[in-house]
C-alpha cells in the first residue's frame, strides 16, 4: 500500500530515509551544484537545471501553474546512495482546472546527505492537457500567458 503526504519535502523525505541529511525546507535537500532534469519535458519547458538557484526558480514558475493534491509514495529501490522511486499525484492546472493526475519515476544521487542529481520521468501529455497545450505550456512557463 502507497504511503501519502501532503508535499513533496516530506514525500522525499520518506523516499530517501536516512541517507538524507536534516534540512529545514525543500531546497536545503538540494546540493548548491544540483543538476535536474526531465528527460520527457515538452519543447518550451526545461528539460535540464543547474545549480539550486535555477532549481529555486524552477518551482517559483512552476507553483502557479499547476495545484497538487496529495501525493502517494509507490516502490523505493535503494542501492547505495542512488534511489529510485515511483510515486503520483493529482492537481490540476491553476488556469484551465483540467486534471493533472501524474505517475512519476524518480532516479536521485546523493552526495554527502544532499540531493546531487535529480531525473525526473514523467508523462509530458498529463503535464500538457493540465496546463491547455503545448503552446499554452509554454507560453505559461515563460510567463507569457
Amino acid at each position: 500500500m502507497a504511503d501519502k503526504f501532503e508535499n513533496f519535502s516530506d514525500l522525499l523525505r520518506s523516499a530517501l530515509g536516512d541517507r538524507l541529511a536534516p534540512a529545514d525546507n525543500l531546497l536545503d535537500m538540494f546540493a548548491e551544484e544540483v543538476v535536474f532534469e526531465f528527460p520527457y519535458a515538452p519543447d518550451g519547458l526545461p528539460k535540464r537545471l543547474h545549480g539550486k538557484a535555477a532549481l529555486a526558480a524552477h518551482l517559483e514558475r512552476l507553483g502557479p501553474l499547476l495545484s497538487f493534491g496529495k501525493m502517494d509514495l509507490g516502490s523505493v529501490h535503494a542501492a547505495g546512495e542512488t534511489v529510485i522511486f515511483e510515486f503520483s499525484c493529482n492537481g490540476q492546472g491553476a488556469d484551465t482546472g483540467a486534471p493533472y493526475n501524474q505517475d512519476y519515476i524518480s532516479v536521485v544521487s546523493l552526495r554527502d546527505g544532499r540531493i546531487a542529481h535529480y531525473r525526473d520521468y514523467w508523462n509530458p501529455l498529463v503535464v500538457l492537457a493540465a496546463l491547455g497545450g503545448s503552446k499554452a505550456a509554454a507560453a505559461a512557463f515563460a510567463g507569457a500567458a
